[in-house]
């Protein structure tokens, strides 16, 4: 199913965010499956080390961190940092059993996936959580740091995305465990169409509805759930007076909810970088549920623009620092 016109003002092209939304959706329809039949089956230890390229960086990378978040070390022959970090790397990974997997990119042989992710130099290594890459560090670094920075990762992965990880069997035959199914998605056309006509007609209400009555009934329809995020967007942002919330946002600035409202204002605007730089920047700024108030924002308004928009890596990135 193609996505629709869904017209937002100038704020998104909707082709632009497919493939990432399309990813998105794979790795939560794996997980709901698994949930479904159970939960995945078990793993080898073996299993918790990978090697990726370029065709599958979807399938066991971005689907996979839908149930534990994946570490990338990109690596290469001729790199003597590579072969001192790796073997710790790899070490670590097993002895955490399962709480994360290791994804190991050969930079040589997938030049594409080192300029996605703007590496820079090798080693470096990277995590990707429920399809959201973070920056982790880059060159050396010893056992100790290396440690703490997936304890942290473990931590932000269970607490805030709920990835409990895999279960570990050192009985199991490596590479013996099925892939989850992708659930099929339901006939839902129609429905999605008159949300479609609702947002052209600004019946914002009836185009939430729309979309929520899909959700209800295939809640990782991904044209549903962007189409939701930019109906509530243009929902929280009708009547609003720009200038008050301009001057509040002046005004007060660490009032989250005068910030939040700002950015709104901004996305729906076209100011992306602006929307995403007052939330960062209000991140580093709060603490406790007032961030997590923050972030979950910045999030949704991620799904509005697109995961593969070149603003939205470099403030996932931004983000990503902020938190850690």
């Amino acid at each position: 199913m193609q996505p629709r016109n869904m017209s937002m003002s100038g704020v998104v092209d909707l082709a632009a965010v497919k493939a990432a939304q399309e990813a998105k959706a794979k790795a939560e329809q794996a997980r709901a499956e698994a949930a479904r039949q159970g939960g995945p089956g078990a793993v080898s230890p073996a299993d918790l080390v990978i090697d990726v390229d370029e065709a599958g960086f979807e399938r066991d990378v971005i689907q996979r961190s839908a149930e534990v978040p994946v570490v990338i070390d990109f690596w290469a022959e001729w790199c003597q940092p590579c072969k001192q970090l790796s073997p710790v790397l790899e070490r670590l990974t097993v002895e955490y059993n399962g709480r994360l997997l290791l994804a190991k990119i050969d930079v040589d042989a997938n030049q594409m996936l080192m300029q996605q992710f703007g590496v820079q130099g090798i080693p470096a290594v990277f995590a990707v959580v429920a399809g959201q890459a973070l920056p982790l560090f880059q060159g050396a670094a010893d056992e100790t740091q290396i440690r703490q920075t997936l304890d942290q990762l473990v931590t932000v992965a269970e607490q805030r995305f709920g990835l409990t990880g895999l279960t570990v069997d050192p009985d199991a035959e490596p590479g013996a465990a099925p892939a989850a199914p992708a659930m099929p998605a339901g006939p839902y056309d129609a429905l999605l169409e008159a949300a479609v006509q609702a947002l052209d007609a600004g019946d914002l209400a009836g185009a939430v509805q729309a979309y929520k009555t899909v959700l209800s009934e295939d809640p990782v329809n991904s044209e549903a759930k962007l189409g939701l995020a930019q109906a509530e967007l243009l929902q929280r942002v009708e009547g609003a007076d720009p200038q008050q919330v301009r001057k509040e946002a002046a005004d007060r600035p660490t009032d989250v909810r005068a910030q939040i409202a700002a950015a709104d204002l901004d996305l729906v605007g076209g100011h992306v970088e602006d929307a995403f730089g007052r939330l960062i920047e209000t991140v580093q700024r709060t603490f406790g549920d007032d961030r997590d108030t923050v972030r979950l924002r910045l999030l949704e308004l991620f799904e509005v623009v697109g995961g593969d928009d070149p603003r939205v890596a470099a403030a996932r990135r931004a983000l990503a620092r902020a938190l850690f």
